[in-house]
């Protein structure tokens, strides 16, 4: 079996949230079914198969900090937060163990994605361990969270600005990628207040193998 490490990138600004109206300081500590996003994303990274779970903060990272108290998650705290989503990425990587296999990285702030979805890009990627990278898929766009294997890290490292692993797995050979089927949840995050409405709004089953 892989070992696979679990990240969960939280440290962003929330810079369109607040824009918008948002009235929390991150948008990752609104509250869906009386929890916090964030807190959500952890529990799902951690009713999963992947070990550790790493969330990366930054921004509101002292309230992001205590939303996660009591959560068996190792936090990592990023000073560079405010140039990227890269340095996030960066510091998840570098904090996984050394023999982690691949990690499966998760965005903050999809709440829709569910546990099993994560599961089955480990199995995805055990059925096919020469691939770099598994993502899933919805109606043939690609979504998060995605797999990143090891032979992809060094890669990864590089990344700048606010590019997270989309272009990395844009730019590889169709044999170096696996896909798999997905529903709604892995292409919907939480910009917007209006898109908190619809997540509050919507039947939210995180335990599906699809995500929604």
């Amino acid at each position: 079996m892989a070992s696979v490490a679990a990240i969960v990138l939280a440290a962003g600004r929330s810079s369109r949230f607040r824009a918008a109206g948002g009235a929390e300081e991150s948008k990752l500590l609104a509250e869906i079914e009386g929890k916090p996003i964030v807190l959500l994303v952890a529990e799902t990274a951690l009713a999963s198969r992947a070990r550790p779970a790493i969330v990366v903060v930054g921004h509101a990272s002292r309230a992001v900090k205590e939303a996660l108290a009591g959560s068996p998650v190792t936090i990592a705290f990023n000073p560079d937060f405010e140039t990227g989503l890269a340095s996030s990425l960066r510091l998840g990587l570098a904090s996984t163990p050394a023999d982690s296999d691949a990690a499966v990285v998760l965005l903050g702030d999809m709440p829709n994605v569910g546990f099993r979805l994560i599961d089955d890009l480990i199995s995805a990627f055990e059925a096919r361990p020469d691939v770099r990278a598994v993502a899933p898929t919805h109606h043939g766009r690609r979504g998060n969270p995605v797999l990143i294997a090891r032979p992809l890290f060094d890669e990864a490292m590089r990344l700048r600005g606010d590019e997270g692993a989309r272009r990395l797995l844009a730019a590889l050979p169709s044999g170096e990628i696996a896909e798999i089927a997905a529903a709604s949840g892995v292409t919907f995050d939480v910009d917007t207040p209006a898109d908190l409405a619809l997540a509050r709004g919507g039947t939210r089953n995180r335990n599906s193998r699809l995500g929604d």
